[in-house]
């Protein structure tokens, strides 16, 4: 399924917040691999840590302890890491695509040079025609997509996903999860997707981690071998029936 080299590596990750009560320990001491173009989810009870989890990769939260290293080098989250919040954080006074390219001037990158990227990313996610649209006008699916497009824009090593799709209805959902499978297929970017949907989890991804509750570590990582390209029939195969009841079991562990 992947190479010997992991893209990332997550080594003894752990994370304690000081608070006025004492210290809380949100991650326990997490340990796991990805591999290039891989799509990885990350599962577990509220509050074990996933967020946290992502945002120290990301490098917007300090870690306690542990090593990160993408490509076996310590590394420049800015650099290599895009980030979909579970809200689009889309900036309301600017264009879909002036959001679109807002780390190419975080990173202070020649703008000129990613304008067509830009496009061609809005066409990707589905939104060709809608560069000159503000977020307002648009549904909070395609306000999403744009978000997608974001990550995408400075050619990241890796793409981290926290719960992108919580806040959408059902189908909408549905949608965007076949959505993100098209765009991940032909972007060949490697996903770590955080979601409390064990189903969502199973139906995207090559292998789902599942975190007990905090402080948390790794129960299992499970590799989902359904066949790709997925679609939506799949949920109803008795394989994705019995993946989706081990990590319900897996996490009646926690």
């Amino acid at each position: 399924m992947h190479g010997n080299t992991p893209l990332l590596s997550i080594r003894n990750l752990k994370k304690v917040y000081k608070t006025r009560e004492g210290e809380l320990e949100a991650l326990g001491s997490v340990t796991f691999d990805i591999y290039p173009q891989e799509f990885v989810s990350i599962v577990g009870p509220s509050g074990c840590g996933k967020t946290t989890l992502l945002k120290i990769i990301a490098g917007l939260l300090p870690k306690t302890s542990g090593e990160i290293f993408v490509d076996k080098n310590q590394f420049d989250p800015s650099r290599e890491v895009g980030f979909v919040f579970q809200k689009p954080l889309l900036l309301p006074w600017r264009k879909v695509i002036d959001n679109v390219l807002l780390p190419i001037e975080i990173l202070k990158l020649d703008r000129q040079r990613y304008v067509d990227k830009a496009r061609a990313l809005l066409e990707l996610v589905g939104l060709a025609g809608f560069e000159h649209n503000y977020p307002n006008e648009l549904s909070g699916g395609m306000q999403q997509r744009v978000s997608i497009a974001r990550a995408l824009i400075h050619d990241p090593k890796l793409i981290l996903m926290d719960e992108p799709f919580g806040a959408l209805d059902a189908l909408t959902r549905e949608r965007m999860n076949l959505e993100l499978l098209r765009i991940w297929s032909e972007s060949q970017k490697t996903i770590l997707f955080v979601t409390h949907g064990i189903q969502e989890a199973i139906f995207l991804s090559d292998r789902v981690i599942i975190l007990s509750a905090r402080p948390s570590r790794m129960i299992k990582a499970l590799d989902v071998e359904l066949p790709r390209p997925r679609t939506i029939e799949v949920r109803s195969s008795p394989e994705f029936g019995a993946y989706s009841l081990e990590v319900y079991r897996c996490l009646e562990l926690t």
